[in-house]
């Protein structure tokens, strides 16, 4: 169920500026046309983590401190799901960052790497 990159309408320049877990995040949105939108938050798209509460949340901090070393304080490209928000008021996103000259997906990395898994909501 990997994702690869579109050539959507719906990508946009951010910044991380906080990590809550290993599929919430905080981004500062630039929409261009010096047009920015600060604080939103994103809910990883198509996949789930562990919660940093209750029975699971040593697993919960793994995940979130994996997904900080990736994202945290850096640039990164969204992918949003047009007027798409999930039950908490989150937008869902499709989060990419560059390695190098070639985009990651870090939703398919997160699985990848044991930190979270796939999820259809």
């Amino acid at each position: 169920m990997k994702k690869s990159v579109s050539q959507s309408i719906y990508h946009y320049n951010a910044k991380v500026v906080q990590v809550y877990d290993g599929d919430t995040i905080t981004v500062d949105i630039d929409l261009g046309l010096k047009t920015m939108i600060k604080g939103e938050k994103l809910r990883l798209h198509r996949i789930n983590a562990p919660e940093v509460k209750g029975h699971f949340k040593s697993k919960g901090f793994q995940s979130r401190d994996f997904l900080r070393t990736i994202v945290d304080q850096k640039m990164i490209v969204i992918e949003t799901i047009k007027d798409r928000k999930e039950k908490y008021g989150r937008y869902l996103a499709e989060v990419w960052i560059l390695f190098g000259k070639k985009y990651i997906n870090v939703n398919d990395l997160m699985v990848e790497k044991g930190f979270a898994v796939f999820k259809t909501y």
